[in-house]
């Protein structure tokens, strides 16, 4: 079954929920690809962002880029965070009660040579993969992948992830990670052009092939989990920037903004912990704005109050 998707018209605002079809895909693969989420020219203007970030943060040895909290530190990415070609697709899996927990983008010049091969597998969550005792462990958490590089190509650094691991907890690896050991069985790089999109799930093993090519390979990551599970991300002071009144009431809770005291839109309503656990649906805004477009749906728990 193939796991590409037609992305919706960029041109409006309106959110599509999930479709049947792609929702088979995520639940069979653990992964979705949306072509053409951003034009030509989108492409430039977040790749320029992140060349920026690239020129004035401290780089590793091998001059690649691993930054985290990508809104709080170059504004000009949020409107990815809620684009509605792609977000539809979060809230029609998590449903309304959701942030972003964790993000990153990233800059990866080519490299020299092929690193050694060591395990860079692995399911996001961190502790969660060893603190949760069910098999397989809950999604918790989906990614958005904006990848702003041509990887259309395998050996640019590409996402490299084993089709319908999501729902296995453990693969055969090596005893530490610094000891070189084979591909997992099935694994693909994903091969995707500037402007495209992957949706996946937290669980599905994943790691990053090396950049061989002439290409530097850029993408920025967005992880979107419950609100009653703690970002990651430095979003504290973000209320108190000048741009974060200009922010729409979605935005702000996606970056930790609502349900916070002296935060955002809601705040009065019950403590902090009461309106994270969705105490208060009538002063969330994703539920409020999912509410007004109608698409609240009586048959997925998690998009009712």
């Amino acid at each position: 079954m193939s796991a590409i998707a037609a992305a919706p018209d960029n041109g409006t605002a309106t959110w599509a929920p999930m479709t049947r079809e792609q929702r088979e895909q995520f639940d069979a693969d653990g992964y979705l690809v949306i072509k053409g989420v951003l034009g030509p020219d989108e492409v430039r203007h977040y790749a320029s962002v992140l060349e920026t970030a690239h020129r004035q943060h401290p780089r590793a040895a091998d001059g690649s880029l691993h930054l985290l909290s990508p809104v709080t530190n170059y504004p000009d990415l949020v409107d990815l965070i809620d684009h509605p070609a792609t977000f539809p697709l979060v809230w029609s899996i998590l449903g309304w009660n959701v942030h972003i927990y964790h993000s990153h983008l990233d800059v990866h010049p080519p490299l020299a040579a092929p690193k050694p091969d060591w395990w860079h597998w692995h399911q996001d969550g961190g502790r969660q993969n060893r603190e949760l005792e069910t098999d397989p462990r809950p999604r918790l958490s989906v990614k958005l992948a904006y990848w702003l590089s041509d990887v259309s190509e395998t050996g640019r650094g590409n996402l490299t992830l084993v089709p319908g691991s999501h729902q296995t907890n453990w693969l055969p690896g090596p005893p530490t990670r610094d000891v070189p050991w084979p591909t997992p069985d099935g694994a693909r790089q994903v091969t995707v052009d500037a402007g495209d999109v992957v949706f996946f799930d937290r669980r599905i093993w994943h790691a990053r092939s090396d950049n061989l090519s002439e290409i530097t390979r850029r993408c920025v990551f967005l992880g979107y989990t419950y609100r009653w599970i703690a970002i990651r991300d430095d979003v504290a002071g973000l209320p108190q920037r000048p741009w974060w009144s200009g922010l729409n009431p979605v935005q702000q809770q996606l970056l930790g903004g609502v349900g916070n005291i002296g935060g955002g839109h809601g705040h009065d309503n019950g403590t902090d912990g009461d309106h994270h656990w969705g105490h208060y649906p009538q002063t969330t805004p994703l539920y409020e704005a999912l509410r007004d477009r109608g698409l609240l749906d009586p048959g997925h728990p998690p998009l009712i109050p």
